[in-house]
Order: C-alpha cells, then sequence, then structure tokens
C-alpha cells in the first residue's frame, strides 16, 4: 500500500497561478456552483457573497449582512467578474469552464470568454440562500488562520480518519 493510501489526509493541489487574496479572498467550486467572498471596493468592512449556478448560470450576489449588490439587475455584477476571474487563477480556465459546463467555441476558455459565454445565455437571479453557508466556511477558513503552527493533527481537520493501522 502506497504512502497515499495510508494516509488520512487529501491531497491539495495547487493553484493554476498566484493570486492575490485582497479581492476575493475566498472562492471555490462546490455545490454545483462557483462561489466565493469578493471584498467591496468601496466599504472596507463589506464583503459580497457571489455565486453562479453551473449549467444554468443563474447568479446570486449579496452582501455579508444579505441585502442584494446594486449591480446585479439583469445580469452579472463586477462582483461576479472577479470571482469567475480568480477562479480561472485558482483553479485554471478549463477546469472551471468544465465545472460551469460552459461550452467556449473560441479555442482554449479565458476569464474573459467564459464572462461572455455564460452573459450572452441572459442568466436568471438565482436565490441568495446559500450566502449563509458560503460566508460560513470563509469565516471558518479565516479562523485556521489564527491557529499556531503545529505539526500535530487538528482533530475538526482530520476528515479521512484511516481505517488501517500503519506499520
Amino acid at each position: 500500500m502506497s504512502d497515499f493510501e495510508r494516509s488520512s489526509t487529501a491531497r491539495v493541489i495547487p493553484p493554476a497561478r498566484p493570486r492575490k487574496l485582497a479581492k476575493v479572498p475566498f472562492v471555490e467550486l462546490a455545490d454545483g456552483r462557483l462561489q466565493g467572498v469578493v471584498s467591496s471596493g468601496s466599504d472596507i468592512e463589506r464583503v459580497y457573497v457571489s455565486s453562479v449556478a453551473a449549467g444554468t448560470y443563474a447568479y446570486a450576489c449579496s452582501t455579508n449582512n444579505n441585502r442584494p449588490c446594486g449591480g446585479a439587475r439583469g445580469g452579472f455584477c463586477k462582483h461576479i467578474g472577479a470571482l469567475i476571474t480568480e477562479a480561472v487563477l485558482q483553479y485554471g480556465a478549463e477546469r472551471v469552464a468544465r465545472y460551469l459546463r460552459a461550452d467556449v467555441t473560441d479555442g482554449d476558455p479565458t476569464a474573459q470568454s467564459l464572462h461572455l459565454t455564460m452573459s450572452q445565455t441572459r442568466p436568471s437571479p438565482a436565490d441568495s440562500k446559500a450566502a449563509a453557508s458560503v460566508f460560513s466556511r470563509f469565516l471558518r477558513h479565516l479562523a485556521y488562520l489564527e491557529l499556531p503552527p503545529v505539526t500535530a493533527p487538528l482533530p475538526e481537520m482530520h476528515w479521512f480518519p484511516s481505517t488501517r493501522a500503519v506499520a
């Protein structure tokens, strides 16, 4: 049995390219959506929770206190554009396109071509109920940054307990 099979940790895939976390501190492909937290350009204490559904491209964007984004009326707002751009940096354009089921016909996908392809379908606004769970996961990730560095496993992060004893 290989070391990977004996370990109780999941492999972490490195980002496709390094990215700055100031504008979009949290981005994930989960729950059938591209979703994340985007910083406000005007208020340091405000963030937006934005998402785009796979396949339908239904979008949602609201503040951390559940107020709707003023720019997400009738189409993608600038927060969703920033989210798409950072997702491409984090995961790579091909993976984001595949996850969102976006068929980019003009060559290799880029953040701009994904945005354009999805926008051209005139997606409808989605319910922003998922914002609470996305923001909660973001806050949980932030809490890990405040823990002192240790080499011992954290019980809460020990998601996949080993099923066999390691000799």
